[in-house]
């Protein structure tokens, strides 16, 4: 590993096809300047095999876990592997096997890698080849993702980071639960880059809707304290607001400007909106410690990898 100059970091489930047009794609792009770390996530129709990346005529490594645990968890299986191995002078290439992160837009992706004040290069999409139901999802998820967390996500798992960037990054445990989020938590200096999709190479995408939007809120538990920070306000004002408003209705009656059977019905209703905002704050507050407890620990990596499979090109 350490004698090329960059790695790339790659989940492969059941894609076989893919995963081998992409391998012989980075042939053509870097030579044999590139060390391939492929994260098998548990395929068992299509086993990912040392062969793959040997006929591109490539050096590599093959993860084998034990089961399928997510792109996301296979990504930080394989940064936590790269980042005991690497060494300072190297770059680590995050994407994805299917072909829509192209090999060809790499050597724009790390070209601002060389600055100073640039720890972590994110491509953001230029062009999308998605449905109208994708992209609406989309546009709605970056408003709530913004409205609750205070942060702004337009990328995805296609980076490029240096030394100390995956060193930093294996080090957060929200990690396996959402890549893109973890790096926009860490601190590191990122710097976006606009870049196109490119089209799968083969296959049919293994991502369906409700995966999507489950990713997607995993997103904004990376960002859980924040989100239960900002629900916990709104939740206060609107609580203040059905006290004051529950106060002028028994005012109003008092005064008997209330109709028969409004003064009820009014104060029952701001009840109820007052013990919804109180029952939110305390999920968001029961959500936070679940996310905090969940995460897995830099070193623990290990116990998800059933074999390591080395590959000669």
């Amino acid at each position: 590993m350490k004698k090329s100059k960059f790695i790339v970091v790659t989940p492969v489930y059941e894609d076989v096809e893919a995963s081998s047009m992409l391998f012989s794609e980075l042939l053509n792009v870097f030579a044999n300047d590139v060390y391939i770390v492929a994260v098998d996530d548990g395929s068992i129709k299509q086993p990912l095999g040392v062969d793959c990346i040997q006929s591109a005529k490539l050096d590599g490594v093959v993860i084998k876990l034990k089961r399928n645990v997510g792109h996301q968890r296979a990504i930080a299986i394989g940064l936590g592997y790269v980042a005991e191995y690497m060494n300072e002078n190297q770059i680590v290439i995050v994407m994805d096997s299917d072909g829509e992160d192209t090999p060809m837009s790499i050597k724009e992706l790390i070209q601002p890698l060389e600055k100073e004040d640039v720890d972590v290069v994110v491509a953001k999409r230029k062009s999308r080849v998605e449905t109208l139901k994708f992209k609406a999802f989309y546009v709605v998820y970056k408003l709530i993702f913004n409205l609750l967390s205070g942060k702004k996500i337009s990328f995805g798992n296609f980076m490029a980071l240096k030394y100390h960037a995956v060193k930093r990054v294996v080090n957060m445990q929200e990690l396996g639960m959402h890549v893109a989020g973890t790096v926009l938590s860490s601190k590191l200096r990122i710097e976006t880059k606009p870049l196109d999709r490119g089209p799968r190479y083969a296959g049919q995408s293994k991502m369906n809707f409700v995966g999507l939007v489950l990713h997607g809120f995993k997103g904004l538990m990376v960002f859980a304290e924040d989100v239960l920070v900002r629900v916990g306000i709104a939740s206060a004002v609107i609580a203040g607001m059905t006290v004051m408003a529950g106060i002028l209705a028994i005012l109003l009656k008092m005064f008997g400007f209330a109709t028969p059977g409004w003064f009820s019905i009014a104060l029952g209703v701001l009840l109820l909106v007052f013990l919804q905002t109180g029952t939110m704050t305390l999920m968001m507050l029961m959500l936070t410690g679940v996310v905090k407890n969940k995460g897995v620990e830099p070193h623990d990596y290990e116990t998800f990898i059933d074999e390591v499979i080395h590959a000669k090109g």
